[in-house]
């Protein structure tokens, strides 16, 4: 049922028997590499919830993770899962409703964004308040963009909390984050699916994550005509611009925002995936959802969960690999 994509025979990407792996970043020198996959959890808003799914279901088969990197929402999903703290955010994730969003969205007019995002951060200081990377008991890298330069910023140590709303601040929806000296907003602007960052960290087997596999058309080049035929003929008509239609018109300002930033994700996904594609793609169909429809973590987490199991077999077997 679930496509994926397997990577093979590229001595170019892996790390051999020659050479000795380098140390990953912020472990001790000399400390022995573990023997686990790299998660690269893409961004995709509500979709995301899929990645509580994917984790649940590696855990239960016993697949050992070696390290996550994680853009967007895969940053707050892998961050809370290496600081302990998944049971927490997937009961939250749960519990939300279309008026639970509306309340803890805090409406910020002539800000840097929509939303600025307080009443958020007031929730993971709950659980995560004072937790650093250097708490985490294995590596984890946030990714985010310098919004005055275009970087692509990797943020692997300081503040948990800081480095997770920094690759989730979704341009125009949510406020910026100032972090010494730079600017940064969502990292799907730059990295949507960070396989690249796991590659850096010479992880022998990478699995992605992408939540936008099903999204078809969104590549597409149509040829189309301003101009509206006249009904029973083949003449053009004049036809006053009245607008937007009544149903692109419900979109309201953030769909428009978020719809225009999933286009931009996706195309960005494609180029980079197929510049460095990961061990093994783990892909979800998820298009039916939407970016913004948080409140549908239940069907979110069951198909992050059943698209895991359906590559089990693949997963072990690229386990052995390691072994």
């Amino acid at each position: 049922m679930l496509e994926w994509a397997s990577l093979r025979g590229r001595q170019d990407m892996r790390v051999t028997d020659t050479f000795p792996p380098a140390p990953v970043a912020g472990e001790p020198e000399g400390k022995p590499r573990r023997r686990g996959i790299a998660l690269a959890l893409g961004g995709g808003a509500a979709r995301g919830w899929a990645h509580i799914g994917v984790l649940r279901a590696l855990d239960e088969a016993g697949i050992e993770i070696d390290m996550i990197a994680g853009t967007s929402i895969g940053a707050l999903v892998g961050g809370c899962y290496l600081a302990g703290k998944l049971d927490e955010l997937e009961e939250f994730a749960r519990s939300l409703t279309k008026r639970r969003m509306f309340g803890l969205l805090d409406l910020h007019i002539g800000g840097s964004g929509l939303f600025g995002g307080m009443k958020l951060d007031a929730r993971m200081q709950q659980h995560l308040n004072g937790t650093t990377f250097a708490d985490l008991d294995k590596p984890l890298v946030c990714v985010a963009a310098e919004i005055r330069t275009g970087h692509e910023i990797w943020l692997s140590s300081g503040s948990l909390i800081t480095a997770m709303r920094a690759s989730y601040a979704l341009p125009g929806v949510f406020e910026p984050v100032a972090c010494n000296g730079r600017v940064l907003v969502d990292g799907a602007l730059v990295n949507p699916v960070p396989v690249s960052v796991c590659r850096a960290h010479e992880q022998q087997v990478v699995v992605a994550v992408n939540l936008h596999y099903d999204l078809f058309g969104r590549a597409a080049v149509i040829k189309h005509s301003a101009d509206i035929m006249d009904a029973g003929t083949a003449e053009p008509k004049l036809v006053v611009d009245r607008g937007p239609s009544e149903r692109d018109a419900r979109l309201g300002i953030m769909g428009v925002m978020v719809e225009a930033f999933n286009i931009i994700q996706d195309r960005i996904s494609r180029a980079r995936l197929a510049g460095d594609p990961p061990d093994l793609s783990l892909q979800p169909k998820l298009g039916h959802i939407g970016l913004s429809e948080f409140h549908r973590a239940d069907e979110a987490i069951k198909l992050g969960y059943e698209a895991t199991r359906a590559n089990l077999n693949e997963l072990k077997r690229l386990q052995t690999v390691l072994a």
